[in-house]
C-alpha cells in the first residue's frame, strides 16, 4: 500500500474518532505501529492531523493554523490581551514579538512608543509597525513561510541569537499546568525558544480557548514564563493550578 493510500485511511480513522493511538490505528488498519508513527509524522507536516503523545487527533479546522485563520477566531479576547500585554512594552524596550496572532494585537496599541525596537519573525507586524516613527524594527533573516506569513529555520534561530531583548511577547498552540507549552510546529517551537532564552522578562499571550490543552510538540515548563496574560474566561480552577505553580496570570 503505497502512503497516499495509507495517508487517506488515518486520516478518515482519526477524523472519524476525533483522536486515535497508534496501536488503535494499527489494529483498525492492519498496519504495523512503526509504519503508523512514521506516517503520522509527515501527515502532522502536511497539516491534515494534528500529533499527540501516542497517537494523533483531527484538526477541527486545518485553517486555523494559518495566521489568516488564527487571527479571526477569538477575535475580542485577543484584542483584550494584546492592549493589556502592550501596556508593559515601555519607552525604550528592545522587545522581541513572535508571529503569532494574540501578539500581533499588541501592534496597535505600540505605534505611540519612542525609541522602541521590535526584533520579529512576522511579516503582519513588520507590515503593521513600519510606520510607526517611534520604532525600528529588526526583521528576522531566514525561510519564509507563507501560510504563517513568518520566518522559520535554523538561519532564523541563528539571528535571534546575536540579539538580546529586555521583554518576548510569545504565543503557543496549547498550554497546560501538566505539560506546560506546546505546538503544532517543531519549526515555531524552535523559534519561540530562541526568544525565551535571549530575553529578560518572557510574557506568554493566550487566550483562554487554548489553556488546558495540549498541542503536538512541547517545548517549554511553566517555569520559563514570567507573567501569563490572558482573557477573562479562563476557568478558575486553571488558574489557581498556574498559580499554585509560581506562574503569575494576568486576567483582561
Amino acid at each position: 500500500m503505497s502512503f497516499q493510500e495509507r495517508k487517506k485511511k488515518i486520516v478518515s480513522a482519526v477524523n472519524e474518532a476525533g483522536s486515535l493511538s497508534v496501536f488503535q490505528l494499527s489494529e483498525k488498519l492492519s498496519m504495523s505501529p512503526a509504519t503508523i508513527r512514521r506516517d503520522l509524522g509527515d501527515i502532522s507536516d502536511e497539516g491534515l492531523l494534528i500529533r499527540t503523545h501516542g497517537g494523533a487527533m483531527k484538526v477541527d479546522d486545518p485553517v486555523l493554523t494559518s495566521f489568516t485563520g488564527k487571527s479571526g477566531s477569538n477575535e475580542n479576547n485577543k484584542e483584550a490581551i494584546g492592549k493589556l500585554a502592550a501596556a508593559f512594552v515601555q519607552d525604550g524596550d528592545i522587545i522581541f514579538l513572535d508571529c503569532g496572532s494574540t501578539v500581533f494585537k499588541m501592534c496597535r496599541h505600540l505605534k505611540n512608543r519612542n525609541r522602541l525596537k521590535v526584533i520579529t519573525n512576522s511579516l503582519p507586524v513588520l507590515a503593521e509597525l513600519f510606520d510607526a516613527p517611534g520604532i525600528s524594527i529588526n526583521l528576522i533573516g531566514g525561510e519564509f513561510d507563507k501560510q504563517r506569513q513568518a520566518v522559520h529555520g535554523e538561519r532564523a534561530v541563528q539571528h535571534i541569537d546575536q540579539y538580546h531583548a529586555q521583554k518576548a511577547f510569545i504565543g503557543v498552540d496549547g498550554l497546560s499546568a501538566e505539560k506546560g507549552l506546546t505546538a503544532h510546529s517543531e519549526l515555531e517551537a524552535t523559534i519561540t525558544s530562541a526568544f525565551v532564552r535571549n530575553a529578560n522578562e518572557i510574557f506568554l499571550l493566550c487566550d483562554s480557548s487554548k489553556i488546558g490543552k495540549d498541542s503536538y510538540i512541547r517545548f517549554g515548563s511553566l517555569a520559563m514564563i514570567h507573567k501569563l496574560i490572558t482573557d477573562k474566561d479562563l476557568d478558575n480552577q486553571i488558574n489557581a493550578a498556574f498559580r499554585e505553580k509560581g506562574l503569575e496570570v494576568v486576567k483582561g
